[in-house]
């Protein structure tokens, strides 16, 4: 690759290199400069600009990541597009992270162009909470480095997340005289949340003197009654592998694996098996909700990850817990955490079509489909949810085309008064929780699924994307992405021109992404335009 001075007059097909302000016209770092664009650097009378250009042996910076991202996607994650080099791997449901860092260590060795960030191995994770991220760093990376990372992650890739998995466990608590109640009724409710966030319940649970024959019952119902786990903990801690515990463990025919972990909270667990089952004596700090090294053993078992007597005593590095005294509960960690954007669609339906003529042209079919309905669909194929469509003219027609498809259906009385109105309905019907809404027009039947999941990867209010326009040879079209920041505006609006105003007035906020889709052009509002684009089989 080439990176460093251009002429102006050689500057098209380059891609700029710096932030680049025009008077009224920005161009961003990235752009791949056109006609216009060198016209336009030309009349300012700049000479030369800093840019790169791909050489035989190069591949693009988008290319690139979506190539590494999918060789180390595993299971239980989805990818957002790539934009400006990067991929965002995110949890598909809550689980538990499972990383090669051996795998990944050597990838990110390979050359300074490929980097790969994941969290650290067997961190809990909620669903739509980031787990990795691609970046190739300068504007294209070599092809023989990504085709290495693909030989180097193919078989098992070094990224994924195992999902949580019902499961049901026993509880057994011994009492020693002075033993209060109201304490083991604390740890019942503290074991019934810490299960509930893995996606556990508590099935039974026994209360018995400290006394290792009467652990062995209790146990041995355990496993009667076909519970998962059992867990056991004693009015006393378990000091050694044949203490009162561990005792009545192997006097019900189990076998003690191992006692003690390098964690702290949780040095004085013990893991032990009963005939298949697993059994694990707690630490005295399992009675908090608090963090501890129960909580890492027993996360491991409800996302159905074995854990061995090397593994336990292979948590000391990061498992020193005590300095954290605000360390929150098992899974509340990844509230902060970064996280997929929340970007619904609102498909705008409701308009009279009034320029077709009397035909109802959301109705009107482009290759057997109703145009309505393939707009639809490509909102539905994209990430975004939920998918809303507001109705107007025709309510009943366009709800009958759209069958069962998982969309909330949101009528505007007012369609008439112009798009305003239903852009106002729409943005009425979202949920609180959303980030920002992709505005897609019910008579843009072409725009292809891939192009809205390009606009939600470019979307990133905190480094000034807040608004994401498609462009096609420096064109803009639709849908736009507007972050939820707008909404209120957003509902202020009237007549007919949309938000078209606000995409003017915060042009800082705008940012241009490049798709190669002609279908965020083409839009329909004549009979002749349908004739000549639409392929029409019959309204």
């Amino acid at each position: 690759m080439y990176f460093g001075p251009i002429p102006v007059d050689e500057a098209e097909g380059a891609i700029l290199a710096h932030l680049l302000r025009l008077g009224a016209q920005t161009f961003r770092k990235g752009r791949v400069l056109d006609a216009a664009d060198v016209s336009a650097l030309r009349a300012a009378s700049l000479a030369t600009v800093v840019g790169a250009r791909l050489e035989a042996g190069d591949i693009g910076e988008d290319a690139a990541a979506s190539r590494v991202g999918q060789a180390v996607m595993g299971d239980g994650l989805t990818a957002s597009a790539a934009f400006t080099g990067r991929v965002n791997l995110f949890a598909a449901a809550a689980g538990l992270t499972v990383i090669d860092t051996d795998v990944i260590n050597r990838l990110n060795l390979l050359d300074e162009s490929v980097t790969i960030a994941t969290l650290p191995p067997f961190t809990p994770v909620e669903p739509r909470q980031m787990v990795a991220t691609i970046k190739i760093i300068p504007f294209a990376a070599p092809a023989k480095v990504i085709e290495r990372i693909e030989v180097l992650a193919a078989g098992e890739p070094p990224v994924r997340v195992a999902p949580f998995r019902p499961f049901r466990a026993g509880l057994v608590q011994t009492r020693l005289p002075g033993t209060k109640e109201g304490m083991l009724d604390k740890t019942v409710a503290a074991t019934e949340e810490r299960l509930a966030q893995l996606g556990g319940t508590l099935a039974v649970e026994w209360r018995c003197d400290h006394a290792a024959d009467l652990v062995a019952v209790a146990v041995a119902d355990q496993r009667a009654r076909g519970v998962d786990v059992a867990l056991v903990i004693g009015a006393s801690a378990i000091t050694d592998r044949r203490d009162v515990l561990p005792a009545g463990i192997v006097a019900a025919g189990g076998e003690i694996e191992h006692y003690g972990m390098p964690v702290d909270p949780g040095n004085l667990m013990l893991l032990a098996r009963l005939r298949g089952m697993p059994v694990l004596g707690l630490p005295g700090c399992a009675r908090s909700p608090k963090l501890n090294g129960f909580d890492w053993v027993l996360q491991r078992f409800a996302a159905g990850i074995p854990v061995s007597r090397a593994d336990v005593m292979r948590m000391g590095v990061g498992g020193l817990l005590t300095e954290i005294p605000s360390r929150p509960q098992p899974r509340a960690a990844s509230a902060s955490a970064p996280a997929q954007p929340r970007i619904a669609a609102v498909v705008l339906a409701a308009g009279l079509s009034s320029r077709m003529g009397e035909a109802n042209k959301l109705l009107m079919t482009v290759d057997g489909v109703p145009m309505v309905a393939r707009a639809v669909d490509a909102a539905l194929a994209s990430q975004a949810r939920p998918v809303v469509v507001v109705t107007g003219h025709d309510r009943e027609a366009v709800a009958a085309v759209l069958g069962a498809r998982p969309v909330t259906l949101v009528h505007n009385p007012d369609y008439g008064r112009g798009i305003s109105a239903s852009l106002r309905a729409g943005i009425a019907a979202l949920p609180q929780e959303v980030d920002g809404v992709l505005v897609c027009l019910g008579d843009m039947p072409f725009v292809a699924p891939p192009t809205l999941n390009r606009l939600i990867a470019a979307y990133a209010p905190a480094e000034g994307r807040a608004v994401c326009v498609p462009t096609v040879a420096g064109r803009r079209g639709n849908p736009v992405l507007w972050d939820r920041r707008f909404f209120a505006a957003m509902a202020g609006l009237s007549g007919d021109s949309g938000a078209r105003a606000l995409l003017h007035s915060h042009a800082d906020l705008v940012c241009e992404v490049p798709v190669d889709d002609q279908g965020v052009l083409l839009d329909f509002d004549t009979p002749e335009a349908f004739g000549r684009e639409g392929r029409p089989d019959g309204p």
